[in-house]
């Protein structure tokens, strides 16, 4: 994977650091290509933003190098309204204020079933989550999705089912297991007398 020339004392006191570093990113890297090859077309692999504390550049840089397509960085690099806001306003309401308020951010609403996709593909949003919702009901979705917007599919996804969901037609698949829950390759460093 690499080579590295130091003093020993260096490349001692950095080993396990380096080591775990290069195992978890690798790790999802390796990970992500899986899900990747898994749905072999257009739908892209998208990570999200349950990284680790401190972590999340890396991680992002790892999906990235594996094939996959970083979704947002930080809660503000676009606007996602979710079942915790549609609890105090409706979905029409939360995507006009949202426009007013920030017109150069994108706006996504994440949605639970058909009725609430209804709504939110009357308002009109940039991207619309569909989450947690039987790949029925996504069929349906993309069926009804005339406007072209951008629809994303999350929630019990794994490599198993994943080909499933990609062949419903929608357009991204996030996996927050990709960062949150990875298990580490088994990587060692050999060092050598030059």
């Amino acid at each position: 994977l690499a080579h590295l020339t130091g003093p020993l004392s260096s490349l001692l006191s950095m080993e396990r650091t380096l080591l775990n570093f290069l195992q978890h990113t690798t790790s999802i890297a390796t990970e992500v290509t899986r899900f990747v090859k898994a749905v072999e077309g257009k739908c892209e692999i998208l990570d999200t933003r349950k990284t680790l504390p401190c972590h999340r550049f890396l991680q992002k840089y790892a999906v990235a190098q594996g094939g996959g397509k970083n979704h947002r960085f930080h809660l503000a690099d676009q606007i996602l309204i979710k079942d915790n806001h549609l609890a105090f306003i409706s979905i029409q309401e939360a995507i006009q204020k949202s426009r007013e308020k920030h017109p150069l951010k994108t706006i996504q609403v994440e949605v639970e079933d058909l009725n609430m996709f209804g709504e939110a593909l009357e308002a009109n949003p940039d991207a619309i989550l569909l989450d947690n919702m039987s790949l029925s009901d996504i069929r349906a979705a993309v069926s009804q999705n005339v406007k072209g917007i951008y629809l994303e599919a999350s929630g019990g996804i794994d490599l198993q089912n994943i080909r499933s969901y990609a062949e419903t037609g929608v357009d991204g698949i996030s996996v927050g297991k990709l960062t949150h829950s990875i298990r580490g390759i088994d990587m060692s460093l050999e060092i050598r007398r030059k």
